[in-house]
């Protein structure tokens, strides 16, 4: 069990993107459990910008090349040791992560009995039994439970600054709304990768459906394909594949109206930001790596095709015919986009002051009182108009409400006064969070 007066702690994170943001929900359950604790993540350069700006990380350590070797992995294990933790979790599974934490001496080192580590370790957890049917945001979660640590679950959330929401505001300005993302690439192997001429296709009935336009993303080594999609579509485009830093990457996606892509760690920042996604599985289970259901408050779209290979998780088809990509259609992708592109008009009403009493900090029920004329916006639902609700509840943040409260008043909009939906941001006022009131 950790020590939970612990109050310097070290995680080893993984190394993947998808998995770097996958992850983040256990870091959030790890910094509730030990909230005055220095939270310190060691982790490789390419993921670092996963962690920035996140309040449930203090530090961030980067396991650069100058590590390799024995040699820089004893060299990585004295610096650690000079920061006095007294605890590390490794949510990387590597015999190299536990290695590293015993030759720093840091007294307590918890992670799963993977890799024959398990005698470097002081807690070894032992890999759930159903580890192939466990969700990887639900892998995380575990190995914190099964050390002592059970916090109710946050959805993966990665934390833009306000300069870089409106950098990406102020490049994407002149283009035409909607904007459909799309990411054809997948860095795992071809075998994730759907056919580029259709993902062509989708962004050309987008342009013509909705005059809206596309962005097309995707890393440096992906270039050739985005390049080979961006020649069939004719208006109202943007290339971006190889020209973003990470957190531009997260910047830009977080403007789009609606994303389609592989199985890869974009899909991941996408539902982590917020956008809407239509997500493509061919030779993975969404059941492992997909949107859970808890963070689909956003309608997002999974595609997984009923054939009997897959899921095969190879790299590429070993069976050289590319069945699971061939089963999924454009069709299916572009009604995909459709269910989630709004069909309707839409106003948007502030909560406290317009739709009910402001008190401050709403926080018990018997404070509530909506305004008698909320009835007249009848007329807008029936002309077709969309109501959502929309508030600022930094008092999340402060501990002054309950997350389930919040939800619990704005359901009552919902169910009595026919409001489509609600949202709230839990920030505090300081942190210049653009999501307050649009």
């Amino acid at each position: 069990m950790l020590n939970q007066s612990c109050k310097k702690v070290l995680v080893r994170g993984v190394n993947w993107i998808g998995d770097s943001v996958m992850s983040l929900s256990a870091l959030s359950a790890l910094r509730k459990a030990l909230p005055e604790a220095k939270i310190s993540i060691l982790v490789k350069p390419w993921v670092s910008q996963i962690y920035e700006n996140n309040p449930n990380v203090d530090e961030i350590i980067i396991y650069n090349d100058g590590y390799k070797g024995i040699i820089g992995k004893i060299k990585l294990s004295w610096m650690l040791n000079k920061k006095d933790f007294c605890s590390a979790i490794l949510f990387q599974n590597a015999f190299d992560a536990a290695l590293i934490t015993f030759l720093a001496r840091i007294k307590e080192r918890a992670g799963y009995s993977t890799d024959g580590r398990g005698f470097l370790l002081t807690t070894a957890v032992p890999v759930p039994y159903n580890a192939g049917e466990v969700h990887q945001v639900n892998y995380y979660l575990n190995l914190l439970e099964q050390i002592g640590i059970k916090e109710a679950y946050s959805d993966p959330y990665l934390y833009l600054t306000l300069d870089e929401r409106l950098h990406a505001r102020n490049l994407l300005k002149d283009m035409r709304r909607p904007v459909l993302g799309i990411n054809p690439g997948a860095t795992y192997g071809s075998a994730k990768r759907w056919f580029p001429e259709r993902f062509a296709e989708i962004a050309t009935w987008f342009i013509r459906d909705t005059q809206g336009s596309v962005i097309i993303f995707g890393g440096k080594n992906e270039v050739d394909i985005a390049q080979e999609i961006d020649k069939h579509i004719p208006i109202n485009k943007l290339l971006l594949a190889g020209k973003t830093s990470l957190r531009e990457l997260i910047s830009f996606i977080s403007e789009c109206d609606v994303f389609v892509t592989n199985d890869s760690g974009p899909l991941h920042i996408a539902y982590a930001v917020g956008t809407p996604l239509v997500a493509l599985f061919c030779s993975t289970d969404p059941k492992l790596t997909g949107p859970l259901p808890e963070a689909d408050r956003d309608g997002n779209v999974v595609i997984h095709p009923d054939i009997s290979c897959s899921p095969c998780f190879e790299r590429t088809c070993k069976n050289n015919d590319l069945r699971c990509m061939y089963a999924i259609t454009s069709d299916d992708v572009y009604f995909g986009v459709k269910k989630i592109l709004p069909g309707s008009p839409a106003v948007f009403f502030d909560r406290d002051g317009t739709l009910c009493k402001d008190v401050s900090y709403l926080n018990k029920y018997d404070d509530f009182h909506p305004f008698s004329d909320i009835e007249s916006l009848k007329p807008l639902k029936e002309r077709g108009f969309k109501l959502i609700g929309v508030s600022n509840q930094s008092g999340i943040a402060k501990g002054i409400i309950e997350e389930d409260f919040v939800r619990y008043i704005n359901n009552i909009f919902i169910e009595r006064y026919n409001f489509d939906d609600f949202y709230f941001c839990p920030h505090h006022p300081e942190e210049r969070c653009p999501c307050r009131k649009p």
